[in-house]
């Protein structure tokens, strides 16, 4: 075939093109689980930290196994329904009206976890909050984002921001109150609230909506005492 001449260039480039498609399609392949493995050690590290447990990535597996002692779904009337708890997608929560649970158990005491999706300035937002035995007081919480701006609203995932919600109730007077969040300064009266993060009001704002969308289709799971 003559070098030079279309039918030949056009060849060579169609075969070059098909030969990197396949060798990314089985580079891509052959690295999955190591993705997966990742991925899921990270939502095991998120996990873990809203129980105030820093993790490192060798030892993260194995600390989560020692506290996380249950895993489960329920529906938005509180029952339990099959399910895998840890592959539950959260953006699908209430459409698929399945709500993952974690049950730890820190210093000898029980903490329910429970997770938490929603929309930022830039993206997805996302997170896990737990809950001291009585299924109300905040024990700890974790918030993670896809694109918030460096400095503004990236803040909600450094530990001082998720650090605000400790001690807070999501119940007042037996009502489902949420925890708002409210520009430094500001208050509410019904209800227990944190500051949100100065110059990231819109992903404050979305922080806010996230919490209250995600934990009423739990409010079921938390009455039940």
């Amino acid at each position: 075939m003559n070098r030079d001449s279309n039918i030949y260039t056009i060849t060579y480039a169609s075969v070059m093109v098909v030969a990197v498609a396949v060798l990314l399609a089985f580079t891509a392949q052959s690295l999955r689980s190591f993705q997966k493995k990742n991925e899921d050690n990270d939502k095991r590290r998120q996990i873990l930290r809203s129980i105030n447990v820093v993790a490192t990535d060798a030892e993260t597996e194995a600390k989560y196994n020692e506290l996380i002692k249950e895993s489960f779904v329920v529906n938005a009337k509180g029952q339990k329904i099959d399910g895998n708890a840890f592959t539950i997608n959260a953006s699908k929560m209430k459409s698929d009206n399945s709500f993952p649970v974690y049950v730890a158990t820190v210093g000898g005491a029980t903490k329910y976890i429970v997770a938490m999706h929603g929309a930022g300035l830039w993206g997805p937002i996302w997170g896990y909050i737990s809950f001291d035995e009585d299924k109300n007081t905040v024990f700890g919480s974790d918030f993670s984002h896809q694109g918030e701006t460096p400095g503004l609203g990236a803040e909600i995932a450094t530990p001082k921001f998720a650090g605000r919600f400790t001690g807070k109730h999501v119940f007042k007077n037996n009502a489902f109150r949420s925890i708002s969040i409210v520009k430094p300064g500001n208050a509410v009266s019904d209800g227990d609230y944190v500051d949100g993060i100065s110059g990231g009001t819109i992903t404050s704002k979305g922080v806010d909506r996230m919490i209250r969308d995600s934990l009423e289709g739990y409010i079921e799971f938390l009455n039940a005492k």
